[in-house]
């Protein structure tokens, strides 16, 4: 196996991991601390994540209590919260935060699972841009003389079965998340 197809398949895993990432923050009408890893809040001159600001929790199947370390985050918290595209608006008692999550209707998981699925072709796009990538460099080799043309053909399959090989990963990724958003 040459270089290319091992940098190859190093960048896929990450597209494969940045995809699963990315279905965390969609909310299936169950609360999940993943929806919040994308915000990020203005504490003291910095923008720093939330789950190092404030501990968060789920005591209940659609609530998330956030609690933060420094009571003077509230407003900040709350602010970046709204701002986000999570869709809840947070209810604020002066020392925590919750989001009580609405159970989902037929429409917005119909949206939501479009949108999976956008994300996932997204994902296969990218595997086929890394696998040219890797092709290219792989005849780049082979006329350098580096090479044999065997070597060349062997290295172009590989990368292929790379390539079905993760396709059929991210398929599976998104089938089993659209298969939770559409579970009432």
């Amino acid at each position: 196996m040459t270089d290319y197809l091992i940098i190859a398949e190093e960048k896929m895993e990450k597209t494969l991991s940045n995809l699963t990432e990315d279905f965390t923050t969609i909310r299936a009408g169950r609360a999940n601390p993943g929806v919040l890893s994308k915000i990020t809040v203005d504490y003291y001159g910095s923008q720093t994540p939330l789950q190092q600001v404030a501990n968060i929790s789920v005591p209940e199947a659609r609530m998330l209590v956030i609690q933060p370390w420094d009571k003077s985050l509230i407003k900040a918290i709350e602010k970046a919260i709204q701002a986000s595209d999570v869709g809840i608006n947070p209810n604020n008692d002066g020392t925590v935060i919750r989001l009580v999550f609405p159970e989902l209707t037929e429409d917005r998981r119909k949206e939501l699972s479009k949108d999976i699925k956008k994300k996932g072709e997204g994902a296969k796009v990218a595997l086929r841009n890394i696998r040219r990538e890797a092709v290219d460099g792989i005849k780049k080799a082979q006329k350098a003389g580096e090479i044999t043309e065997d070597d060349q053909k062997k290295d172009e399959e590989a990368a292929q079965k790379l390539t079905d090989k993760f396709v059929e990963k991210i398929d599976k990724a998104v089938e089993a998340k659209t298969k939770e958003i559409m579970t009432v």
